[in-house]
């Protein structure tokens, strides 16, 4: 039996790829497990970045709305819909848990839940058949994966608000433009550019990699003081790493 998400680590960096390409990647509480499960698993093996992708078609068209529908309308099973429904932010739990760099890659038809939760992703790139919609008010539901916090930090929160209340689709030049993605390549492209992209990163110091993402994410809700004294912090940790005699040495004689 096919696993339902696969997990390689590759010196430093780790690929997390959903694999039910046969039914679009939906999410039901097994497959979501699944990934929480994975995230965990690349966090113990300490890598510095992972590719998180999708074999098939399509990235995911986000949650089994038919699985779900049974959950919701059934008594005997509220326990295991209320878990399902938790398990979306359990996933943002696991994703902003993990040290290391998160890159998603997207491909195809990328669609609510299925979206919201790349939003903690620190990178997103986007191949160029990528399809983003956020359909959730239209369908009676609500939005998951702190993406009402997330999403509007990072398109601003007019266009936020646009896309959650209007359910349009967007293409992945009109996500690049707003800056939902960081970059589009070609689908067949895509794979390697991921792999490019992580290995540059993980090229450089790990630790200072690490304190970037950790900066970047809490210090937005701090005063400029609050994030000049972080930053303080994080160049005492640094200079005082193994890694600054290697790394700045080879900067001071110009090998690098």
């Amino acid at each position: 039996m096919n696993e339902l998400v696969k997990y390689e680590k590759n010196g430093d960096i780790g690929e997390i790829t959903l694999n039910k390409g046969e039914n679009k990647n939906t999410l039901d509480l097994e497959t979501l497990r699944a990934i929480i499960s994975r995230f965990k698993e690349s966090k113990a093996n300490d890598d510095i970045c992972v590719i998180y992708s999708a074999e098939g078609k399509h990235f995911t068209v986000g949650a089994d709305l038919k699985y779900g529908y049974n959950l919701l309308t059934n008594p005997a099973k509220m326990d295991e819909a209320i878990n399902f429904l938790e398990s979306f932010q359990d996933l943002t739990r696991a994703m902003i848990d993990h040290p290391g760099i998160i890159i998603a890659g997207l491909h195809g038809w990328v669609i609510g839940g299925g979206f919201e939760e790349l939003l903690c992703c620190d990178l997103r790139i986007a191949a160029d058949d990528t399809r983003i919609m956020l359909p959730e008010l239209g369908a009676g539901l609500f939005f998951s994966n702190a993406s009402t916090k997330l999403l509007p930090r990072i398109i601003g929160e007019g266009r936020a608000k646009y896309l959650m209340l209007m359910g349009e689709e967007i293409n992945a030049e009109q996500a690049l433009e707003i800056g939902l993605v960081n970059k589009v390549c070609k689908r067949i492209s895509l794979k390697r550019v991921l792999r490019k992209t992580a290995n540059t990163i993980a090229q450089n110091s790990h630790l200072g990699v690490r304190l970037t993402k950790t900066l970047i994410n809490e210090n937005q809700d701090l005063s400029i003081e609050g994030a000049l004294g972080r930053e303080s912090m994080a160049m005492i940790q640094t200079g005082q790493s193994e890694e600054i005699t290697q790394r700045l040495g080879k900067f001071v004689k110009g090998d690098h």
